[in-house]
């Protein structure tokens, strides 16, 4: 097979269909059905159900993704191999990195890396479900995830802390509140409060510290997508648990912030498979070791 079959093979998983593949691709829509078509008959397998003007995968497609995407991510890696004509790292760094983390010092790292090496192009997706860091970086979505820490134990993949980061408590926009710095979660005024579901880590844990405090949280709204939080906030919704960056965003655009008494934080790093870490990827590496990531 070539490379460009596994690859319209995965832009027709990844975008759902036929024409938003091609449309993703810039080519004609013939073209992908065509080597869809080429790639079942070499196969000997259907990797697609046509369900009218819909495609469904088979059992088939799906046991070729994560193979596919390792192939795809392995002739990355192997371009990412070759070097400039002074020695520099070349080819294209994927990086999955979770929403709070994606600006402020990861863009000084990016330019940092760009300047070592300028030949390496990142591509840098947002990382929605931090529990799925481990599945991205085996199937090849990703060479390096930014999250918090732990997520990958008995993968053996490496994690490398790098950080942490601090929950605050973000009031909307003119709502009183008490002017002590920290401020104690027994001390929270009665207010709703946008929160997250509770299956994640951080807000079972904050959960957790609030209950301690003899308090309980009267929420607003649970928001599945964490950075609309400041929004909500913003528009006076309720109260929220930020993540320190998000909220020293919420403050600027108006909101009161505390820190909390207790402190509530968390560990934040680079995973990783070192086995398969192109140059680009170890050049990544050892500039964000040299740096505090907040």
């Amino acid at each position: 097979m070539e490379r460009y079959q596994f690859e319209y093979f995965l832009a027709v998983v990844d975008h759902g269909g036929i024409n938003a593949a091609a449309t993703a691709l810039n080519l004609a829509q013939p073209t992908i059905s065509q080597a869809v078509r080429l790639t079942e008959r070499e196969l000997g397998v259907q990797l697609f159900h046509r369900i009218g003007r819909g495609m469904v995968l088979s059992s088939a497609g799906h046991a070729l993704i994560g193979p596919a995407r390792r192939v795809m991510r392995d002739l990355i890696v192997a371009g990412s191999a070759l070097s400039d004509d002074i020695g520099r790292a070349r080819g294209r760094l994927d990086l999955a990195v979770a929403s709070t983390m994606s600006a402020g010092t990861l863009a000084e790292i990016v330019a940092a890396v760009r300047r070592e090496a300028p030949g390496v192009v990142f591509r840098i997706s947002e990382l929605r479900d931090e529990a799925s860091a481990p599945v991205l970086i085996r199937e090849g979505h990703c060479e390096i995830a930014i999250c918090h820490l732990p997520v990958s134990v008995g993968t053996g993949l490496v994690e490398v802390e790098i950080g942490e980061q601090e929950w605050w408590l973000t009031f909307p926009p003119g709502r009183g509140v008490p002017a002590e710095e920290p401020l104690r979660l027994a001390d929270i005024p009665d207010i709703p409060f946008v929160v997250v579901p509770k299956g994640t880590p951080r807000a079972r844990e904050i959960e957790s510290e609030v209950r301690r405090a003899g308090r309980e949280l009267r929420v607003s709204a649970v928001l599945e997508h964490r950075e609309a939080r400041l929004s909500y906030v913003l528009a006076g919704l309720g109260a929220a648990f930020l993540d320190r960056p998000l909220a020293e965003e919420a403050q600027r655009r108006g909101a009161t912030v505390r820190s909390i008494e207790p402190r509530v934080s968390s560990p934040i790093g680079l995973v990783y498979d070192t086995d398969r870490l192109s140059a680009a990827g170890r050049v990544f590496v050892e500039t964000v070791r040299g740096r505090k990531f907040s």
